[in-house]
């Protein structure tokens, strides 16, 4: 017998769009021909309609089945409560280039009208919605705001609804990119997915100085890969003796001064001032043979 066909109206792709700032969320799609990424869309939004491209697309049949699927039923995933209406036409997609060109003002009057106020604020950045029916600003600041009446400011001026958004300096950086101290992309713009806390202490495990000003990204807080880096150090401080440790080797009682992980060396130093740096394998062998040795005497 032929498993029946998809529902009238049924999805038959869940896609995931992608707006300014990195800003995505899933949408369905039941039109024909099927989208593919990098497509330009005309989706749902807030009160309205807005536009993004397509990061990812998958066949909602496919996503129906994950989990598993037997001949007894299949475990459906939802599909996204929001839909995506059509593909942009390239007037569409023009429209959406001039409201990125208008935002610069947005943020000149914006910053404008906050010191106007006497707020406190770092206006970083502006987005309209697509159709115009809303507008977004992100700002930092030190201290909760009250922008109460600056956004009843903003609205007789742009003549539309305003969403006024604080965000953390990290979040700032996210959005807006730049290079890092290693001359890349900034990783939480390039690649990480979410940002975690990232402590002193993941730089002192990984016997990085503790000068903030040095172990700083461009936002000003500790950089992301001290957090994702910090458990190939924790792996590794298994494989090397301790930094400080004193440990018999072929030349006698000699102290471990530092270890490097890439190079795979063991720095040493001995009772008489002199120091050495060996490969990790051959500090090993030393090791074995100083306990036969011991074993032997005994």
């Amino acid at each position: 017998m032929a498993s029946p066909g998809p529902a009238a109206g049924a999805p038959s792709q869940v896609l995931e769009v992608r707006f300014k700032g990195l800003r995505s969320d899933f949408f369905a799609f039941s039109g024909a021909p099927p989208l593919t990424e990098r497509e330009y869309v005309v989706v749902e939004a807030d009160r309205g309609q807005d536009i993004g491209w397509v990061k990812r697309a998958a066949s909602a049949r496919d996503l129906a089945c994950e989990g598993g699927c037997d001949a007894v039923g299949e475990r459906t995933v939802p599909p996204p409560s929001r839909r995506v209406i059509r593909r942009a036409a390239p007037a569409d997609v023009l429209r959406l280039r001039q409201l990125r060109d208008q935002e610069l003002e947005v943020r000149r009057r914006t910053r404008e009208l906050a010191v106007k106020h006497r707020l406190r604020m770092k206006v970083s950045e502006a987005e309209w919605q697509w159709d115009r029916n809303k507008l977004t600003v992100y700002f930092t600041a030190e201290k909760r705001v009250d922008f109460r009446a600056l956004v009843r400011d903003m609205a007789r001026s742009f003549r539309t609804r305003i969403d006024l958004r604080q965000i953390g300096v990290r979040d700032e950086a996210r959005r807006l990119g730049g290079l890092g101290r290693c001359r890349r992309e900034l990783c939480c713009r390039s690649w990480l997915t979410s940002i975690e806390p990232v402590t002193l202490q993941l730089a002192k495990d990984q016997g990085l100085s503790l000068n903030p000003s040095q172990i700083s990204g461009a936002c000003g807080r500790l950089m992301n890969c001290l957090r994702y880096e910090h458990a190939v150090y924790t792996q590794a401080k298994k494989r090397f003796p301790p930094v400080g440790r004193t440990i018999r080797t072929a030349n006698g009682r000699e102290n471990v001064k530092s270890w490097d992980l890439f190079e795979e060396t063991v720095s040493l130093e001995a009772g008489d001032g002199e120091t050495r740096t060996i490969p990790l394998a051959q500090l090993k062998d030393e090791r074995r043979a100083a306990r036969r040795a011991d074993l032997d005497r005994r």
